[in-house]
């Protein structure tokens, strides 16, 4: 893999797509086996998340639903500090297993405003998968029930994250080049 140019920044190659493969067939392998007789509905953060979700998706074996929301804090390559719901929620989730499906958690602060929201709907139980996980960048108390890669507080693109729009399409993901 070769250093990709998206918009002003460069970008070096990070998770391969081989290893992306391999981390979502295990990731579904767990979900399969903790929510197997459960039929639970994953709620997939759109937009980062749908390559993830699909892939996710397409590896379960066990009955279950999907449903998605938008939305965004990013703006280029810094949180917004707001959150700001585009597409909401059509699903019943009232004693229902819910599985959250996130691209990448790093402050958890979409998830922090997000949660309540579903817990105020009562489900019989609320996990996260999430692809990336950058626990040092942490600032809100948000438990990943199931990580695919732990990685360091690097901007990241591909796979579905996107700078500014752009890098969405690329199989692996990518680092910033600093």
């Amino acid at each position: 893999m070769a250093n990709i140019r998206i918009h002003d920044k460069q970008f070096k190659p990070f998770i391969s797509a081989d290893e992306i493969r391999k981390k979502v067939t295990d990731l579904a392998g767990a979900l399969n086996k903790d929510y197997e007789g459960k039929n639970p509905v994953f709620i997939a953060i759109l937009n980062g998340s749908f390559i993830f979700a699909a892939d996710l998706f397409k590896a379960l074996t066990i009955d279950a639903e999907i449903s998605f929301i938008k939305l965004l804090s990013y703006k280029g390559m810094k949180s917004s500090g707001q959150i700001i719901t585009y597409i909401g929620l059509d699903t019943e989730l009232f004693s229902r297993h819910v599985v959250i499906i996130e691209d990448i958690v790093d402050t958890g602060k979409t998830l922090n405003e997000f949660l309540p929201q579903l817990e105020h709907q009562q489900p019989a139980s609320l996990k996260i998968v999430s692809l990336l996980h950058k626990r040092d960048a942490a600032m809100f108390p948000i438990k990943v029930d199931y990580v695919g890669f732990e990685i360091p507080d690097k901007f990241v693109v591909g796979y579905g994250l996107d700078y500014n729009g752009l890098g969405r399409n690329t199989a692996s993901i990518y680092q910033l080049l600093e």
